[in-house]
């Protein structure tokens, strides 16, 4: 499974915009298909797949309760190690996993949200009468919920859930365990949403600038009501997203190559510079999305359908800007689901799918040109080893050295690029991780 391509506005199309105090009976719609959600993400699936599946999200919710119903999955996915370990002591075996999600959303409700106490048991309490195996167990959710709402404060004294082992592992091998404590930290809180600016545009009034050019809203706002979104004068993109664009530094005129493209936000990045630019993804539906994201920017691109490895360009390019498939290890603080969905993924795999990739777009530059590959993985074999192996595999290709505004010194790579952890910026609220280096032949 590939947890590929990062969201252009997928984490602040209105999340988090619902109801909060949780008090009311209205709600419950919401809260069951919260549950639903949880559940199957627990059972292997990534959150998107579980918002596309009727059976995990009822199609005629509301937006409201669909939006409540996410934020609520993902709060509880966030915080899925210390609600565990609160509700563990006041339970003798685990209940049947759809009594168990409803469980845990509860809890989020409660420790995370400071949700009215009565509406949070009685909402859960009726989930639980509704499922068949959950009916012989509603006394137990109450009795339980009682329990944790009587606590000052559920989530009092524990640490930050940990990554599973599968992931931090190799992450403490690569980084440290200081460092990936700090990553862990980064991860339990809501992130904040970063924005791109068109040249000239104002952002909105709630957005601070960030040190790279990019700007930051603080997290649950309803990011399509505010002033400039629909006048495409910003989009959504994560501070380190916004990155491989300027380090590509397309210029006016130039033929640019964007491959493995949508969602579009470094499409519309390249589209601003005024370079001419084909964006090429595999997926139809996620290509459907930069269109949209196109046209609301007033942006013009030529967007291609097409398997890069089967895909074959009529000239070459003068950049090529390659954000390849990868593990998306760096983007957990935004896709909670990922650790639960991912412990089983083929990462030798993945990399040697980078490897082609990059081998192939090298492959398409005009003589003089440059790449950039990037991904968003805090994996070394996704980033450094890729890097060590191209330049063995490819006599003559080289690393530019780094020069982007705002960019830390600490970020720099070993053999060339930039490597971003999440727990870089932790003051400010984190950022993706993320490795970058741009290549050329000598």
């Amino acid at each position: 499974m590939i947890y590929a391509a990062r969201t252009v506005e997928q984490d602040a199309r209105g999340v988090g915009m619902a109801d909060r105090t949780g008090d009311d009976r209205t709600g419950l719609a919401a809260r069951r298909a919260a549950a639903r959600l949880l559940a199957a993400v627990l059972g292997g699936r990534t959150l998107p797949e579980a918002l596309a599946d009727p059976g995990a999200l009822p199609p005629g919710l509301s937006p409201a309760d669909r939006a409540r119903a996410q934020r609520l999955a993902t709060t509880a996915l966030r915080q899925a190690g210390r609600i565990d370990r609160v509700l563990d002591p006041v339970l003798r075996k685990a209940p049947p996993p759809e009594v168990h999600a409803i469980l845990r959303v509860a809890v989020a409700e409660l420790a995370v949200d400071r949700a009215a106490a009565h509406g949070v048991v009685d909402a859960a309490v009726t989930a639980a009468r509704g499922l068949r195996t959950g009916a012989p167990l509603a006394g137990l959710v109450n009795a339980v919920l009682r329990k944790v709402a009587a606590m000052p404060d559920p989530f009092a004294g524990l640490p930050p859930p940990v990554m599973p082992p599968w992931l931090r592992r190799p992450l403490i091998a690569a980084w440290g365990k200081p460092a990936v404590q700090a990553m862990e930290a980064v991860h339990a809180a809501p992130p904040p949403v970063d924005l791109t600016l068109r040249p000239g545009a104002l952002p909105p009034p709630q957005a601070g600038a960030l040190p790279t050019g990019s700007w930051r809203l603080p997290p649950g706002l309803q990011v399509s009501a505010l002033p400039g979104h629909d006048e495409g004068d910003w989009w959504v993109q994560d501070a380190a997203a916004a990155l491989p664009a300027r380090m590509l530094g397309a210029r006016p005129g130039e033929s640019v190559l964007d491959l493995c493209a949508a969602p579009g936000g470094k499409t519309m990045q390249l589209a601003v510079a005024r370079a001419r630019v084909t964006a090429l993804d595999a997926s139809a539906a996620r290509m459907a999305r930069l269109r949209e994201n196109l046209a609301r920017t007033g942006l013009s691109a030529e967007a291609v359908v097409a398997d890069a490895l089967d895909w074959q360009p009529q000239r070459a390019f003068d950049a090529i800007l390659l954000d390849a498939p990868c593990s998306a290890t760096g983007t957990l603080r935004r896709h909670p689901d990922l650790p639960f969905a991912a412990a089983g993924r083929d990462l030798p795999g993945l990399a040697a799918l980078q490897a082609r990739l990059l081998d192939r777009a090298l492959g398409w530059l005009a003589p003089g040109g440059r790449l950039v590959f990037c991904t968003c993985s805090l994996l070394p074999e996704e980033g450094e080893g890729q890097l060590a192996a191209a330049l063995a595999r490819h006599p003559g290709l080289a690393a530019d050295p780094v020069d982007l505004p705002g960019a830390d010194p600490a970020w720099a790579a070993s053999g060339g690029g930039l490597r971003i952890r999440p727990d870089h910026w932790a003051d400010r609220g984190g950022i993706d991780g993320f490795f970058m280096v741009r290549l050329r032949h000598t």
